[in-house]
């Protein structure tokens, strides 16, 4: 923030939650985009509420951002994890006894044991 403006207590009361209340929502949601997502919403939500009434901000911010992460995973509208062994190709090791692989292997040896 600039030099003349006071900084917002509540913008830093949220800063100092952030790290834990990302760390709720990922482990709900199993992903960090997700929880990002999450703890943004938490943030417009108390943007818009009046802080007066809440006397353990830690404590609320904390219900809001776990509600909101279970409200994702019953609407479904969190990311689908794709698994990529699916997407993998099978990979083979077959030995080459080829010209040039022999020509490889000596100098890899000899440069080895200089």
């Amino acid at each position: 923030m600039s030099g003349n403006h006071p900084a917002d207590p509540i913008a830093e009361a949220f800063e100092a939650h952030r790290g834990r209340l990302t760390a709720v929502a990922y482990r709900v949601l199993g992903s960090h985009a997700d929880a990002d997502d999450a703890v943004q919403e938490a943030w417009l939500r108390l943007s818009r509420q009046d802080t007066d009434t809440i006397h353990n901000l830690g404590g609320w911010l904390t219900t809001v951002v776990g509600r909101i992460s279970l409200d994702l995973l019953r609407s479904g509208r969190t990311r689908p994890t794709v698994p990529l062994d699916d997407h993998l190709p099978e990979f083979a090791v077959t030995l080459d006894d080829g010209p040039a692989a022999k020509s490889l292997w000596r100098w890899v040896t000899r440069w080895a044991w200089r």
